[in-house]
């Protein structure tokens, strides 16, 4: 069965066919790196890496991601200048910070990560073309603009459905030197007051490229002049993936076959955001819930649906993780390895079905309910096998608590730790159900209170007592 996704462009639900059979090319918009990351920025990059992840892992494909960053535009320029610090430098301060962000959060590398600045030549090539076929035009008044002509693009407005003469006027440069108000930059003359250092020459004077233009660019460079998915978060659909695939289809390129899009995280309805206060950065939030459980709450829910964020979001995460972990060390000891389990059907019928993570999550969940019953009534090799299956099931969605990324084979001696830590609990453990056989309750209350001060929950279950790091409260 192929995978089937919804596609903005066509607002339905398609059979993912690729251009090239075996491969999957994918250009996702990643952040323009004015500021430090939050989780509602991130969460495209977590929904985009389970897609990838699911095209490589359930089917087989050989994916390659490209994910830009944005280090020239008016925001970095404005940011940097209110800091004091050069724009270039302000800006890879917050590209490296969202690297770190992504990688804490389990989100693999792209298989190549282009800065726009990098890619001005490939920039002027599509906007020459573009000149030259009537659809774009330099500003008659000197200032070095260079605009996309709408009106000479019939298709205008075909992915978001709109038609042009109601979209609002194209906020992204000054109008004066417009053919029509929703004409959009191309490319921006160096103004007064702006660094030498943002800009480079062109027939047209000294300038720098407008948003849209760096997009089409850097997917043509790396994907292609056709290619399989363009993704993003949906507040991009206008105008910016609106503006990248007119340039670029009128510049005689087939872009992207499908466009695939992300809701938001909000907070009491709002979308999460510095501008309005609400903002949650990864770099704070992973210091109150360990980064699987932020990762599994980004995760958890559709792709298309909007998170919402409310007081104790990441401890209900963070209790699921731990129901999760808690099984897959119950059956499989301190082994990770899936050992290349069948993954259940349910499972794959609900990734194909438009990556639907809720569905996948609730067959994760039930084997590990079985799995604790199987554990509970002797049946070893039963609670192995969809141990085997939960590995592989939690890898596709990047939440496997037992995988390097999260345990701690990462060589900072965290497994020795663990590994004594469980034996001083155990003895603990053993010495409360010593005291509890010779019914001196007391004496039981008192290694289970001392248990719980630093931190270690116990569970009592058929097949003895378990223990578990308490969370520390949500943010």
């Amino acid at each position: 069965m192929s995978i089937r996704l919804y596609d903005t462009a066509t607002q339905e639900l398609r059979d993912f066919v690729p251009v090239t059979e075996g491969k999957v090319g994918i250009y996702v918009c990643g952040l323009t790196t004015q500021g430090a990351p939050h989780i509602g920025h991130v969460r495209f990059a977590v929904a985009f890496d389970i897609l990838r992840r699911w095209l490589t892992i359930g089917h087989g494909y050989d994916v390659t991601l490209i994910r830009n960053v944005t280090d020239i535009d008016d925001k970095i320029l404005a940011k940097s200048a209110e800091s004091g610090e050069s724009w270039w430098a302000w800006s890879y301060a917050n590209e490296r910070a969202t690297s770190e962000a992504l990688g804490l959060l389990g989100v693999l590398p792209p298989t190549y990560e282009p800065r726009a600045t990098g890619h001005i030549t490939e920039m002027l090539e599509i906007m020459q073309t573009l000149i030259d076929k009537g659809h774009a035009y330099a500003a008659q008044d000197g200032s070095g603009d260079v605009y996309f002509d709408v009106r000479s693009y019939p298709a205008y407005g075909e992915l978001t459905h709109q038609r042009i003469d109601d979209m609002e006027a194209a906020a992204d440069a000054d109008p004066r030197g417009k053919r029509d108000p929703r004409d959009f930059a191309l490319w921006k003359g160096h103004k007064a007051g702006e660094p030498e250092t943002a800009s480079w020459p062109t027939p047209f004077g000294q300038g720098r490229p407008g948003w849209h233009l760096e997009c089409s660019a850097m997917a043509r460079k790396y994907l292609g002049d056709t290619f399989d998915i363009h993704g993003g978060g949906v507040d991009l659909r206008f105008p910016h993936h609106e503006n990248e695939q007119a340039q670029s289809r009128a510049a005689g390129l087939g872009f992207a076959n499908y466009w695939l899009h992300n809701a938001w995280v909000t907070i009491s309805g709002e979308k999460m955001g510095k501008s309005l206060g609400n903002a949650l950065l990864v770099s704070e939030v992973t210091k109150v819930a360990r980064p699987l459980a932020v990762r599994y709450y980004l995760s958890a829910a559709h792709y298309r649906s909007t998170i919402e964020y409310h007081e104790g979001s990441l401890q209900e995460a963070e209790t699921a993780v731990d129901r999760i972990e808690g099984f897959l060390r119950r059956a499989l000891g301190d082994g990770s390895a899936g050992d290349g389990a069948k993954l259940p059907a349910a499972f794959v019928a609900a990734m194909d079905d438009d990556l639907n993570v809720s569905g996948a999550l609730a067959v994760i969940h039930e084997s590990v309910r079985a799995g604790n019953t199987a554990l509970d009534e002797g049946d070893e090799e039963e609670a192995r096998l969809l141990g085997r299956q939960v590995v592989e099931m939690t890898e596709v969605l990047g939440v496997n608590p037992l995988g390097p990324q999260w345990s701690s084979t990462s060589g900072n001696g965290t497994d020795d730790a663990l590994t004594a830590l469980d034996a001083m609990v155990m003895n603990r453990i053993e010495a409360r159900a010593a005291a509890r056989a010779a019914r001196n309750f007391t004496v039981a209350d008192q290694i289970r209170d001392q248990l719980t001060a630093a931190g270690i929950a116990v569970e009592d279950t058929s097949s003895g007592a378990r223990w578990s790091l308490a969370r520390r409260t949500d943010a």
